[in-house]
């Protein structure tokens, strides 16, 4: 999908060139300029990519469930758009759900992420979520809450 928002939402996001307070600052600002009434997609990205810029694993865990909240909000079709985030929201979810300690959900939430594989392409997205549920897995299994490196 091209249209200027999602161009700024990307343009936010490069901003930072390894800044997170400002990617944060000009995201948190096109969170408010959307609103609650915005297009569910542009909610989604702008959540997502806040909570990776996160210093604390619970403002992550928060930012992450906004992101899912917008996919999920009442009245809003589940678009191809939209699906096609399923695998990658679940994912920062259980990444999320583990560095803050629960354990339980994190599994849960890995198991829905595998669940939305099918959405993906054999390419190198789809390769990289399905490395990242491997290293959430890893890191679940030997009960780490450590921030898992940027790969």
């Amino acid at each position: 999908m091209a249209d200027d928002r999602m161009a700024d939402i990307y343009a936010a996001v490069r901003l930072g060139g390894g800044d997170p307070d400002a990617v944060r600052a000009a995201l948190t600002r096109l969170w408010s300029e959307i609103g609650e009434g915005g297009d569910p997609l542009h909610r989604c990205v702008v959540a997502h990519h806040l909570a990776d810029v996160q210093e604390l694993p619970e403002g992550a865990l928060l930012w992450d469930q906004r992101a899912l909240a917008a996919v999920f909000g009442p009245g809003i079709p589940l678009d191809e758009g939209l699906r096609g985030f399923l695998p990658s929201l679940y994912l920062n979810l259980a990444d999320s759900h583990r560095r803050v300690g629960d354990f339980e959900m994190a599994r849960m939430q890995l198991a829905i992420a595998r669940g939305h594989l099918d959405v993906l392409a054999n390419d190198a997205y789809g390769a990289v979520i399905r490395t990242g549920l491997s290293h959430v897995e890893a890191a679940l299994e030997s009960r780490s809450m450590e921030r898992l490196p940027v790969s």
